[in-house]
């Protein structure tokens, strides 16, 4: 086990870094740096600082969708790489968040006293690969639904490393290689309990573990995120990242679930929501569920992403109570902003003092 950090960046999937796209430029970095795994994962809805819509669902409004591009590494690669991403990135939000990061034979680790409760696991593996008969996602899936946790999501990536190779998905191609995700939520100890079981399925396992706190399942009320307290000196910005996990036939009022987040958390003037589709998972009690072969009706997960001040998160928290009073798991945690940029009079940016050495609690 590692101390590690996870490198989130936020941004529109045509913004370019000089001659190429952005998304492009960063899996090269990533892969120069030798990291063990990148995803890069194509919203289906949301805004940024600027708040500019953009969805799948309208024609005029579906080009340059956001993307969330993750990174995961060491403590010192990712510091390592962090200069050359700050030059890279102009508008959009990134974060650095603590992880434990586990690889190869992740054995049953002794957790950190902060994730002794509820914790996020998420595995990084390849779309081919198999456990047994099963595609090995879904067999993670059934496993952490078996031993009741609550909720686990399988998003499937256009590009990034898979066991440290570039692997991007292209057209007129099966793409079994392109790298994926299994984020899941639920009690640390067990969680830690299933990780032998889990390496066995894959072929060369990587995994993080990470603090966060459930606030709503199914509509009831566990926790209310607390506004934070701003930190003193000039370390990196504390910011709070509430997610909200649901299925795509989710709905509140008859209108789907995360576009009624998205739309009314925009109105609100919230910093920025970004909804991520997932393709295998489940929430609560449910089964799970997702993309079918031949099926007629799309079941699948989608994950909404809302990042901001814990200020004005505490603004926007109403919204997503009102919404979820029926339907999703929504977790909440505090991250570091590393940097954030967008219109004159906006949010500005944000950087670790002291040189690139980021003190990430």
């Amino acid at each position: 086990m590692t101390d590690g950090l996870k490198l989130t960046v936020y941004h529109g999937e045509h913004e370019r870094a000089g001659s190429e796209l952005l998304c492009d430029a960063l899996n090269r970095i990533y892969e120069r740096h030798a990291l063990p795994t990148a995803i890069l994962l194509r919203g289906v809805e949301g805004f940024g600082l600027r708040h500019t819509l953009h969805t799948q669902r309208l024609l005029t409004l579906s080009e340059d969708l956001p993307v969330v591009s993750i990174a995961v590494g060491a403590r010192d690669a990712i510091e390592e790489l962090l200069p050359e991403v700050s030059e890279l990135v102009g508008k959009g939000l990134v974060t650095v968040e603590r992880a434990q990061l586990l690889t190869r034979d992740l054995g049953a680790p002794e957790l950190d006293e902060h994730l002794h409760e509820e914790t996020k696991l998420t595995v990084y593996c390849g779309r081919a690969e198999r456990a047994g008969r099963a595609p090995a996602y879904r067999a993670v899936v059934e496993l952490l639904h078996r031993h009741g946790v609550s909720g686990a999501t399988a998003f499937l990536g256009l590009d990034g490393l898979v066991h440290g190779r570039r692997e991007r998905a292209r057209f007129f191609s099966r793409n079994d290689d392109v790298p994926l995700m299994v984020v899941s939520v639920g009690d640390g100890r067990t969680l830690a309990k299933l990780l032998p079981e889990i390496a066995e399925m894959l072929e060369e396992p990587v995994a993080t573990l990470e603090r966060v706190t459930v606030c709503k399942r199914d509509g009831a009320r566990l926790w209310q995120p607390p506004p934070a307290t701003p930190a003193a000196g000039e370390g990196p910005a504390v910011w709070e990242k509430v997610m909200v996990y649901a299925g795509e036939q989710a709905r509140h009022e008859g209108h789907p679930l995360y576009v009624q987040l998205v739309r009314r958390l925009r109105e609100a003037g919230a910093a920025g929501a970004t909804s991520l589709r997932g393709i295998w998972g489940y929430s609560g009690d449910h089964a799970p569920r997702g993309d079918r072969f031949l099926s007629v009706q799309r079941q699948v997960p989608v994950a909404t992403i809302v990042i901001d001040t814990p200020e004005r998160m505490a603004r926007w928290w109403p919204i997503v109570d009102e919404l979820t009073d029926e339907a999703g798991l929504v977790t909440a945690e505090l991250v570091p902003a590393f940097r954030a940029t967008g219109p004159a009079g906006s949010l500005g940016a944000l950087r670790p003092a002291g040189g690139w050495r980021l003190d990430v609690k």
